[in-house]
């Protein structure tokens, strides 16, 4: 059985880039799952979608904790525990990174112990960032070996026909080139073992000590926490303000930020708090002085003024 994970942020179709690799499995002959699992459903949040391909019937259900092959759409998730994107992985894992970095610097990085490969992305290109799914599906195919250029083709243009023909020929355009890229590297991945559940001895119960309330309440229920939680992690763009532009309206991009991440300097001009903004841009489209614009954040820190570095 082939097992594949993907993750990603909100917003850059791995619940979609799933989907595809999961028709394109079935159109080869395959019996499919795919699906799915958020955590906080909004953009940039971390999430992932996994895939299970056989070629008989599949009993397993649940998350995928021993991947054949981890697809990772943004690399600033593996710096983050909780994304989880090397979870389960062993010798025989293949790890696939959207990156601006080489392959060798996610093997020296990560120093995982199976395969390690790069799909670049070039910052500077709208397309590789706006269709990063399709290039992660068509990578994730290819890998696999088992999948033919015409299923996977068929499944995408299937998967986008809501979105229309452009989009559709646009997402095409991408995937065809990647599935080119890693022509090379076609059958890497190979099949999991079947997973075999035993159990010798009947489990008994196990007491657990009772704490009180004040103890045994989650974090998330005490009071002034929720500052520690740097959620600015999962922006992709980051919003930047010109100042010359800028109006010091604040009482419209600081009332409407979701978050609370925009403040009001001294002189009445607004400051953006990067640990906790999470590039959903809605200041940008609200600003009437249009004084905010964004910058990927791959190459904010290049770019941006020093005050708006982290």
């Amino acid at each position: 059985m082939y097992r594949v994970r993907f993750h990603g942020r909100g917003g850059q179709g791995m619940k979609t880039a799933s989907r595809i690799l999961g028709s394109a499995f079935f159109r080869s002959g395959f019996e499919v799952q795919d699906a799915p699992r958020y955590g906080a459903e909004r953009r940039g949040a971390p999430m992932f979608a996994y895939v299970r391909a056989a070629r008989r019937e599949i009993h397993e259900r649940g998350v995928i904790t021993r991947p054949d092959l981890v697809v990772v759409a943004d690399d600033s998730l593996t710096a983050s525990p909780a994304a989880g994107t090397t979870t389960g992985l062993d010798e025989h894992t293949v790890l696939l990174i959207a990156s601006t970095e080489t392959t060798r610097t996610w093997q020296d990085r990560l120093r995982h112990r199976g395969p390690t490969l790069a799909l670049p992305i070039d910052p500077a290109d709208s397309a590789s960032l706006r269709f990063v799914g399709a290039a992660c599906a068509a990578a994730a195919a290819q890998l696999v070996g088992v999948i033919a250029a015409s299923d996977f083709e068929a499944a995408l243009r299937d998967e986008l026909a809501p979105l229309g023909e452009p989009a559709a020929t646009q997402n095409l355009e991408l995937g065809r080139a990647t599935w080119r890229r890693f022509e090379p590297h076609a059958g890497l991945v190979r099949e999991g073992p079947d997973a075999v559940a035993s159990i010798s001895e009947r489990p008994d119960w196990i007491d657990l000590p009772f704490d009180a309330a004040r103890i045994a309440t989650p974090a998330i229920h005490g009071a002034a926490t929720s500052v520690e939680v740097r959620t600015g992690l999962w922006r992709t763009l980051r919003p930047v303000i010109d100042e010359a532009r800028c109006r010091h309206c604040t009482w419209i991009c600081s009332t409407l930020c979701p978050d609370g991440a925009i403040e009001v300097r001294a002189d009445g001009g607004p400051r953006i708090d990067l640990d906790h903004c999470k590039g959903c841009m809605v200041c940008m489209a609200v600003c009437p002085s249009h004084a905010i614009e964004s910058i990927p954040e791959a190459t904010a820190d290049a770019h941006a003024p020093e005050e708006l570095q982290p």
